[in-house]
């Protein structure tokens, strides 16, 4: 059972663009796509000795539609309601712990057929194993409102404020690079590295909580997803600095995501924000805290000049980023779907690839409550 809720008020919405604090933040532009860096000739007939794409009805439009703000709800949080020991997702099945302390692969197991008793399990389980790799899944052959459906059961979809996205389906985030694209090579042309830890969309007042990925079209070898434990991560720091970390807030910015897809002749459907987040976030399944800072859309920490600011958050990022005993690298495969909580996990995805081919998935984001923090409580 969670703890009882600090009694703070709710974080009010930051007036961002007279904060001018963008000065060293990275953003995603080894994976941002738009309509200019597609090829749909080549996705539909197949291009450079890359056959056609599996699932065209998947590729990315950018419509036009707008979208007024995000509307504030109450989140009902089905991994409460499991029974811990899994008995209805899990019958049958076989798990293999990725690592230590975060992930597992499962087989054996149908996501879209599970009733209600199992879906509420999933959500419980993932949170448990922070990230879980089903194999041999049909997510992909599904009707995509059908998919949709499925991961609404855990709240409603999210529509990215930029991203392409199936025709017809704005709730369906893609992930896709399309076949003899070289922007992977101009990338490393001024970067080390492509490595860009982030929980999706932390920004919005009610960030997703379980989020499904699932694989349409991928490189045979490359392309994989790493993600980090931050519950264990917050557990590793010393109490002093636990106690420090408690009642700090952080501003996330949606702000420089939207300016850049502007910039590249994109679109964005909805004005963007910025949302003050607690810095230590509580888990309502597990109670466990997490640390919720990411480099991806954190930009200060409120009530902190800015020197400061910058400090705390770089070790705090450092943390996360250098400590591989809290990761776990997950392969894809065909047929697989990745089911993940973003309240206790940081991801990258790995450019590691050169050699053209497709990588191509979707992402359904359910929205999940507000983050809030409980108050301190020791370790004993």
């Amino acid at each position: 059972m969670a703890p009882a809720l600090v009694e703070n008020p709710a974080p009010a919405e930051v007036e961002w663009q007279k904060k001018g604090l963008n000065k060293g933040h990275t953003h995603k532009e080894a994976f941002a796509q738009s309509a200019a860096t597609t090829n749909y000739e080549g996705e539909l007939q197949g291009t450079r000795g890359h056959a056609p794409a599996k699932y065209p009805h998947y590729l990315p439009v950018w419509e036009t539609t707008t979208y007024p703000p995000l509307e504030v709800f109450e989140h009902y949080e089905h991994g409460k309601d499991a029974d811990p020991s899994f008995s209805s997702l899990l019958k049958g099945a076989t798990v293999v712990d990725l690592c230590a302390n975060i992930g597992a692969e499962v087989k054996g197991v149908q996501l879209s057929k599970l009733d209600k008793a199992g879906k509420d399990e999933l959500a419980a389980f993932v949170a448990k194993k922070k990230v879980v790799a089903f194999r041999d899944q049909d997510f992909a052959d599904l009707p995509i409102q059908e998919a949709l459906d499925f991961a609404e059961y855990y709240g409603p979809s999210h529509v990215h404020q930029a991203s392409g996205a199936p025709k017809g389906f704005p709730g369906v985030h893609l992930v896709h690079r399309s076949a003899a694209d070289t922007t992977v090579v101009d990338y490393f042309k001024t970067r080390t590295n492509s490595t860009t830890w982030h929980s999706d969309v932390t920004f919005e007042k009610q960030p997703p909580g379980t989020t499904f990925l699932y694989i349409l079209d991928g490189p045979t070898a490359g392309g994989d997803t790493s993600f980090v434990n931050t519950a264990e991560a917050y557990n590793r720091l010393s109490p002093e600095f636990q106690k420090r970390l408690h009642g700090l807030k952080a501003v996330h910015s949606g702000h420089e995501q939207a300016a850049a897809a502007r910039a590249r002749e994109s679109i964005v459907r909805r004005e963007p924000i910025a949302t003050a987040h607690p810095i230590v976030r509580t888990h309502p399944v597990t109670g466990e805290k997490a640390l919720f800072v990411n480099q991806q859309f954190v930009r200060y920490i409120e009530g902190f000049k800015q020197e400061e600011s910058d400090y705390l958050l770089k070790f705090l990022y450092d943390h996360l980023a250098y400590s591989q005993d809290l990761q776990a690298r997950v392969k894809w495969a065909p047929g697989t779907v990745v089911v993940w909580d973003n309240r206790l996990t940081v991801h990258t995805a790995i450019l590691d690839w050169q050699d053209g081919q497709r990588r191509h998935l979707a992402r359904l984001t359910p929205q999940a409550e507000r983050p809030y923090e409980t108050p301190y409580v020791e370790a004993k």
